[in-house]
């Protein structure tokens, strides 16, 4: 059995933060970061996982904001880092990209519901985190 990517974004007191990967082992997300964030960028995206991972919240909108259909954002200007929340404190990044217009692109949500169901299934299945949980 193919060994599962860690692609633990951070473990707070509270939730645990963590990039999507697809069943090829891939999380967009963090290649994202990874490929288009200056490591100042990557900082301040960092300390909105922080806050939130042990918080358990962010109140400013200009930082954290609901979409709708169970899609947050967090927006560590001029990107944005869509997820959703699962069961078990967890937090999961699904995609990532740069913010050029004051809407959030349809096409980005619905990118980030694909791997919300994706991930369900999966997980439903025992096929995302293998043999760990």
């Amino acid at each position: 059995m193919k060994s599962t990517p860690n692609y633990k974004a951070y473990n707070g007191d509270y939730y645990c933060i963590e990039f999507y990967f697809d069943e090829m082992g891939r999380s967009q997300a963090r290649e994202y970061m990874t490929e288009n964030l200056t490591s100042e960028e990557i900082r301040r995206f960092m300390q909105l996982l922080v806050m939130i991972g042990d918080l358990g919240q962010i109140r400013n909108k200009e930082k954290f904001r609901n979409e709708g259909d169970k899609i947050y954002a967090f927006k560590p200007r001029p990107h944005r880092f869509l997820c959703f929340f699962v069961e078990g404190r967890k937090i999961i990044i699904t995609n990532a990209f740069t913010k050029r217009q004051q809407k959030l692109p349809l096409g980005e949500k619905d990118k980030a519901l694909k791997c919300m169901q994706d991930y369900q299934l999966r997980v439903k299945k025992g096929m995302y985190y293998g043999t760990e949980s």
